[in-house]
């Protein structure tokens, strides 16, 4: 499924902005649970109830992000169009209200999937759903890139899985999202992180310094003086290196989908990585945007990402079935 940009729609930064912000969202029947985290904490997840025997879909949204961004909607509408189940998972404080524990989320974020993708595992064989897929998005999809290459074998219990749009090389699209127009996707980051963290500092008084968080103007040092020291990490250099997803591609032994636009304001295309696990697509398009990839006639829609991906899944888990066939009459 080649992705072909619509020719009113040009450049990398419109291709990110107008899907976002301009063309209308499905509508989706989400029913939320919540759950206790293993720290005593909470997270929401948004579940689309499917039909039995159809599989169960998870997908992990990006920085800031939720089950009603724009491709969060799209994915679930077309999971359930098809009678798919499917889940997304907030990260913490990203469900609308403030998490209770002394940290946030970040790129890095495996521990995190880790936990939420087994107790989705023992849901799917609840369902007695046929299989069971996961889904990133930008910082969703690194943190499950991260997840699937640190847990090799074990992360098998997802049968097939799709990153798009993830910062692969955190440095290199920090580097980017502090220059030029690109400081316009900082600011929108930054004009919701700062009140969250105003709120956990009301929780934790001198968790980190307020006026430094207050002076910070871009990502870089918003994530030295909160996401590295509140996760573990000693200063962004180490985060943005430690949990860069690029490091573990090789250590991928699920079915997995990398898809990044080559014009994605985020990543420059000079950092994407050249090469994977056998297991691995990457699959690099000229155009698309960050998580952008409108097509059709204008006002455009937002069909093809979704499209894509239940293809890839769907794709993969035949083509396992077949082998397995094959090696059982061989």
């Amino acid at each position: 499924m080649l992705y072909i940009p619509p020719r009113w729609l040009p450049g990398g930064h419109l291709q990110t902005i107008y899907p976002s912000t301009f063309i209308a969202k499905p509508q989706v029947t989400f029913r939320r649970e919540r759950w206790e985290a293993p720290d005593g904490d909470f997270i929401d997840i948004d579940f689309v109830d499917g039909k039995p025997g159809r599989p169960l879909l998870v997908l992990f949204h990006g920085l800031e992000g939720s089950s009603d961004s724009h491709y969060s909607r799209a994915l679930m509408a077309e999971a359930q169009r098809r009678g798919w189940h499917g889940a997304v998972p907030h990260f913490r404080g990203c469900s609308g209200e403030i998490n209770l524990a002394p940290r946030f989320y970040h790129s890095g974020d495996s521990a995190e999937l880790d936990w939420i993708l087994r107790r989705l595992k023992q849901r799917q064989q609840d369902l007695a759903a046929t299989h069971l897929y996961a889904a990133g998005v930008s910082l969703g999809a690194n943190a499950l890139l991260r997840w699937l290459g640190e847990s090799q074998h074990e992360a098998e219990i997802v049968d097939a899985a799709c990153a798009v749009s993830a910062p692969l090389d955190l440095a290199g699209g920090g580097a980017a999202l502090a220059r030029g127009f690109n400081r316009l996707y900082t600011w929108v980051f930054l004009r919701t992180m700062r009140p969250k963290c105003l709120e956990k500092l009301a929780q934790f008084p001198g968790l980190f310094d307020r006026d430094a968080l207050l002076s910070a103007r871009d990502l870089y040092a918003f994530d030295n003086i909160v996401t590295a020291p509140l996760h573990g990490y000693r200063n962004t250099d180490d985060y943005w290196d430690r949990a860069s997803a690029k490091h573990i591609l090789h250590d991928i032994t699920v079915p997995t989908l990398v898809l990044n636009a080559k014009n994605d304001p985020f990543l420059p295309a000079q950092h994407l990585p050249r090469s994977a696990a056998p297991e691995v697509v990457l699959e690099y398009p000229d155009e698309g945007g960050h998580v952008g990839f409108a097509a059709g006639t204008p006002p455009g829609s937002l069909e093809w990402l979704p499209r894509r991906l239940l293809h890839f899944l769907e794709g993969r888990t035949e083509t396992a079935f077949a082998a397995q066939r094959e090696h059982a009459h061989g």
